[in-house]
């Protein structure tokens, strides 16, 4: 049995406890949370700071990690993407020696699950031995080429077969993004992926997808070009969230990446179009690529299901949710410290489909305790210092 105490215990599910005490058997599932006063102190270990569940990261491209520092910042998604491309061919001993680096690195930083984005069967091996939950998204694009459809269908379905599935590891086919799916390929993934399965999709990454979808032109068909791809699209008058949702389940569980550029209205329309919507943030990779951040507000006024990504580290310097913390609450010093932990918690899990277990500090749970380590003020943690350490 392992007994802690600290200054401020944030269940996440219930109001935070001052003074409070959390309790987990030798196999971190949570026993009790209470006030510290109610239980004698002999084996209580006491922290300053507070107490909270491990994070969920809910956007990550793992297989990405060997290009760390390779990418200039603030080009712009387009020639992000570019510069992507140009770099996947790397031995493959340093790819892998990357990904086993990155993966203890989330440990380390208090993650219990991630969500990964998979182009292929690179990460595999470590997801079936990590300590971690993997919920896998093989992504799928076909540059919206009725011609490329079949070849893409061959390259990806071994990408999915040999995705791990062990212990609490899932997977599910998903669209890469509006600007690159087709609708045969968008059908397949309706089709194929199980009941209840969750769907990612990046979304309104930069004002080129929108100018796309709108007008029929931009910067899109340029990089289309660069790849000797005609694009053959005609604008739809509307922006690419109407025609992604219109090719996707509403059934299923939508978890929508960045999100920079959506809007009040678009908000409004996708909680409409379905109440199992999810969108994720990712701050330091907004700020990376395009310099810029969602308006966070328009989420909060809409009750949306806001989760907390970090992206790759392509495309971040480092991959810790706390720092995705941090980095929202520089910039947007408005939104609650429950509410940022909500997001890079509880509702992760349940985009994820990990709430059983993950998410809050619940009896009966295997979540992750972690120690925030800051100075409390006013009930409240001061992040720009803090630090975070794994307790179970």
């Amino acid at each position: 049995m392992q007994k802690y105490s600290a200054d401020i215990v944030f269940p996440v599910n219930t109001k935070p406890i001052k003074n409070g005490l959390v309790i987990a058997d030798d196999n971190g599932k949570i026993l009790e949370v209470s006030k510290a006063e109610s239980h004698s102190p002999d084996g209580v270990k006491k922290l300053k700071g507070a107490l909270i569940p491990g994070f969920i990261n809910t956007h990550c491209h793992l297989e990405l990690s060997h290009m760390k520092n390779l990418v200039d910042t603030g080009t712009g998604l387009i020639p992000f993407i570019s510069s992507v491309v140009k770099f996947r061919n790397f031995p493959q001993e340093q790819i892998q020696d990357a990904i086993k680096n990155a993966d203890q690195e989330m440990w380390d930083q208090g993650i219990m699950a991630v969500g990964d984005i998979s182009n292929a069967l690179d990460t595999a091996e470590v997801k079936s031995k990590s300590k971690i939950a993997y919920y896998t998204f093989v992504e799928m694009f076909d540059f919206m080429q009725a011609a490329m459809y079949e070849s893409t269908l061959n390259q990806y379905k071994p990408v999915f077969e040999g995705q791990s599935t062990e212990g609490k590891n899932k997977k599910s086919f998903v669209p890469h993004a509006p600007y690159s799916v087709g609708t045969d390929l968008f059908k397949f993934i309706r089709d194929k992926n199980a009941p209840n399965s969750t769907v990612s999709i990046h979304n309104q990454e930069t004002s080129a997808e929108t100018e796309m979808f709108l007008n029929g032109k931009g910067a899109f068909y340029d990089f289309y070009k660069n790849f000797g791809i005609d694009l053959a699209f005609e604008a739809t008058g509307k922006n690419s969230l109407h025609y992604a949702l219109a090719n996707m389940d509403p059934a299923q569980k939508t978890l929508l990446v960045h999100n920079t550029m959506t809007s009040d209205e678009d908000i409004a329309f996708a909680n409409a179009w379905s109440d199992k919507v999810y969108w994720a943030t990712c701050a330091n990779a907004n700020l990376y690529i395009e310099n810029s951040l969602p308006d966070y507000s328009a989420f909060i006024d809409h009750d949306a299901k806001m989760t907390i990504g970090t992206d790759s580290l392509t495309s971040n310097w480092q991959l810790s949710v706390l720092e995705e913390l941090k980095t929202i609450k520089k910039y947007k010093s408005y939104i609650p410290f429950e509410v940022l932990l909500k997001w890079a918690t509880l509702n992760g899990a349940e985009a994820l489909s990990y709430d059983d277990e993950l998410g809050s500090l619940e009896t009966g749970k295997i979540p992750g305790l972690l120690h925030l380590d800051a100075e409390i003020v006013d009930d409240n943690p001061i992040l720009n210092n803090a630090k975070i350490n794994r307790l179970i």
